[in-house]
Order: structure tokens, then sequence, then C-alpha cells
């Protein structure tokens, strides 16, 4: 949408509370799981699954739908959270996470939920997959009909097939794609600074000829603007936003603590941070 309104923002912060409240209750039920990237990235999907995306949770499969490849699937929380409040699956079955036989597996599963663009475990390879759908979007001439959003991780852009699609999406001039980097500077083993220096990833994807947009990932006009700057760009050349955000937001004791990426909350913390998001 090209401004957000007041009431939108309100209307925006309420389902993301919301959704943040689902991801600690599934968390806590599962037992185990990614905490700080689904809670720091709740702001960024609600934003596309209730103001930017088109879809039609009746209709997931519709052609003109633009497309959303979540390629650091560890945090498929916030993904199943948000689309389950957006209307594709009853909210109830959120607490099956990780469950033997449930449809929500710790990662994306497509043959179990069809409606998933990809599934993805392996980081690294949802940006291949992206590109190659963007190409396949331009041949079949659909440029203005869909979209290919595709989220990362920062830790997985240590990767080196990551730079591979980067290249070749630069050399294909794809504006249909809209990359967002979840900047959020921890990973598994610590910070990804101390792990594997990235800074500047502005300046180094502008050397591969990308758009860039550097924004605060947790504030919905940042996110908005820099969607509607990119759509009304007047550049042949695909776009990457680079949405610094905090891990763990919405729980002040969790924010920022890498210890919280690949950690479940036990009873006592559930309870502790579903408090925190209640008041």
């Amino acid at each position: 949408m090209e401004n957000l309104t007041n009431e939108k923002i309100i209307e925006l912060k309420k389902i993301a509370n919301d959704i943040r409240k689902s991801i600690v209750e599934m968390l806590f039920e599962a037992g185990s799981g990614h905490t700080a990237g689904a809670l720091g990235m709740t702001d960024i999907f609600t934003l596309l699954y209730f103001g930017v995306l088109k879809h039609d949770p009746k209709n997931p499969l519709w052609i003109h739908r633009d497309r959303l490849i979540l390629s650091n699937g560890h945090i498929c929380p916030v993904l199943y959270a948000t689309m389950a409040h957006a209307g594709y699956f009853p909210i109830e079955e959120l607490k099956t996470l990780r469950k033997f036989g449930s449809r929500l597996q710790g990662h994306p599963h497509r043959e179990f939920l069809p409606f998933m663009e990809t599934s993805s475990g392996p980081v690294g390879e949802g940006l291949s997959q992206a590109v190659g759908m963007a190409i396949a979007s331009k041949i079949d001439n659909k440029m203005d009909a869909n979209n290919i959003f595709c989220i990362t991780g920062d830790g997985e852009l240590d990767e080196g097939q990551n730079w591979e699609a980067i290249m070749l999406a630069s050399k294909e001039k794809l504006s249909n794609l809209i990359v967002i980097v979840d900047r959020n500077k921890i990973q598994i083993d610590g910070t990804t600074e101390k792990v594997m220096p990235l800074d500047s990833l502005k300046n180094k994807f502008e050397s591969f000829n990308w758009f860039v947009k550097e924004i605060d990932g947790n504030n919905f006009t940042e996110i908005n603007n820099a969607i509607y700057q990119i759509k009304n760009k007047n550049k042949d050349m695909p776009s990457v936003i680079i949405a610094n955000t905090i891990p763990g937001k919405g729980v002040k004791e969790w924010e920022s603590d890498y210890h919280w990426h690949g950690k479940a909350p036990n009873k006592a913390e559930a309870e502790m941070a579903l408090k925190e998001l209640n008041n």
C-alpha cells in the first residue's frame, strides 16, 4: 500500500502481537524450535500478509498470487502463525507444530501444505529457488502479475550459493524479485560478525548491481515504504531490503540473545512471555 494510516498501523500492531503470542504457545507445545528469528520477523510477515502480498487464502494456488519463498525455514513458526491468522488453516492447528503426523513440521514441507511455495530445510537454497521462479515469471510475461518475495537469514549469506544466485539475478535484471534479509546479527553459534563478518551488506549488494534499501525491520512504516519504493522504482534490477530486526522482539528478556536462536521456551518462560505480550 502506498501509505499506512495510523489506524492501519494500530491494526497491524494488534495482529502482530496476536501472532507473537501464537508463536510462543506453539513453540512451548512443541518443546523445540526457533524462537528469536520468528519473533523478530513477525512485523514483516504481518505487513506482507495483511497489507502487501497479492494472495487469497480461499484460493491459495491463484495463478496471479505473489510468491513468498522462506529460505531460512527454521523460522517457520512465524510463517505458520501468520498464515493461520490470515485464514489459510485453523489457528488451533498451530499447537501441532513438530508433532508426529502434523502438517506443521520444523521446516516447511510443500507436500504437507500445498499452498507453501517450496520446502525448506538446509539454509542457503531459497534465494536460488526464488531466482528461478522470477526468471520463469519473466519468460511467461507475468512480471506485472507476480512478485517473487524471498526471505533469507543473514547467517545463511555465509554460503556461496547465495552469491551465485545474486549474480544471476543481476544478469537477468529480475525487477520482479524482492529479497528481504533478516539482519538480526545472530546465528546458532553466536553473533554473525563473530562467526563470519557480513558488513557492509549494503555495499556488497550494490556492487552486484542490486537496488538496496536498509530499514528498521520492526517499523511498519519503514517496511511499507521500502516495498512501495521498490515496486515503483524505474530501474530494471533486482531489489533487496536489509531489515535490521531485533531477534526475540516483543519479549524483552529474550531480545538480541543468540541463545534463543534455536531454543523453545519452557512453561515458566512461556508464561512470562505471554504475560508480557498481553500487557
